[in-house]
């Protein structure tokens, strides 16, 4: 039988732009989307939509890529379509804004996935390069009562059990978990393929199933949000110069050392 495969993307702010297009709404409590500059598929996820096709080149498979927000960008979210992915359901409600709220956004993802019957196999980037939390994909594993194998650098499926080279600090391990389960990649798994033309022309022809917060089989006190944003704000940073000085070298290095004392620095 068909493994399958869901992927869990988030649709981000470029993280390549200028720091100059990078503003906040003080008022609003979010960051303002540049006008100019489009959003992208989170980096750690693309690696995880490559991951769900290597084990699709091997064996017969079905990858679904599942994203959840208030608003989407189609020609972006459309990239792991184009790049070789069969589905793609978009949680999209003005409700779905707070992603700074991992646990919310961890039961909206897996009330999708029940509603979808569930997968063998979920695949995530390790984290997202917005807020960079790291926690939606263990709150996702943890609602959904499945193993979770994190940092992933490899990832193949055999039979009934997901084996993963797994980053450690000195190299990697190799871990084997009984599937249903779920897995974090990282950018060590290697480059994701390009979309191809034909991928391309395919991806414009499929419609992503959308649902709104009415649409998932939740209550409405599993999707309330568990975090209250209080404040958001670009820290001012300043800087103070002193030059100190001496008789000659060795002197004005005593008096660096003395003034380094003086402030606790050494």
């Amino acid at each position: 039988m068909p493994v399958n495969i869901g992927v869990l993307a988030k649709q981000v702010i470029d993280p390549e732009m200028p720091m100059a297009a990078f503003q906040i709404d003080s008022a609003a409590k979010r960051v303002v989307t540049p006008p100019n500059i489009p959003p992208v598929v989170n980096g750690f996820d693309e690696n995880a939509v490559e991951a769900a096709l290597q084990i699709k080149d091997a064996q017969e498979a079905t990858v679904t890529v599942i994203s959840a927000g208030s608003s989407f960008a189609l020609d972006v979210m459309k990239k792991p379509l184009s790049m070789g992915a069969d589905e793609l359901v978009l949680l999209q409600d003005d409700a779905f804004e707070n992603t700074i709220d991992s646990f919310f956004t961890a039961q909206l993802l897996a009330a999708a996935v029940k509603k979808l019957g569930g997968f063998d196999l979920i695949i995530c980037g390790r984290q997202a390069s917005d807020w960079d939390n790291a926690q939606v994909p263990l709150g996702v594993a943890e609602i959904l009562g499945m193993s979770c194998v994190a940092l992933g650098r490899k990832v193949t499926v055999d039979g009934d059990k997901v084996t993963v080279e797994r980053l450690i600090p000195d190299g990697y391990e190799v871990v084997e978990a009984p599937l249903p389960a779920l897995v974090t990649v990282s950018n060590e798994l290697g480059q994701p393929r390009y979309p191809t033309l034909r991928g391309i022309m395919a991806a414009t022809r499929k419609r992503p199933t959308i649902w709104a917060a009415g649409d998932l089989d939740a209550d409405a006190g599993q999707l309330e949000p568990r975090i209250t944003l209080h404040d958001l704000f670009v820290p001012q940073r300043t800087q103070e110069c002193e030059i100190i000085e001496g008789d000659d070298e060795a002197d004005a290095a005593r008096q660096l050392a003395l003034r380094l004392r003086e402030d606790k620095l050494i």
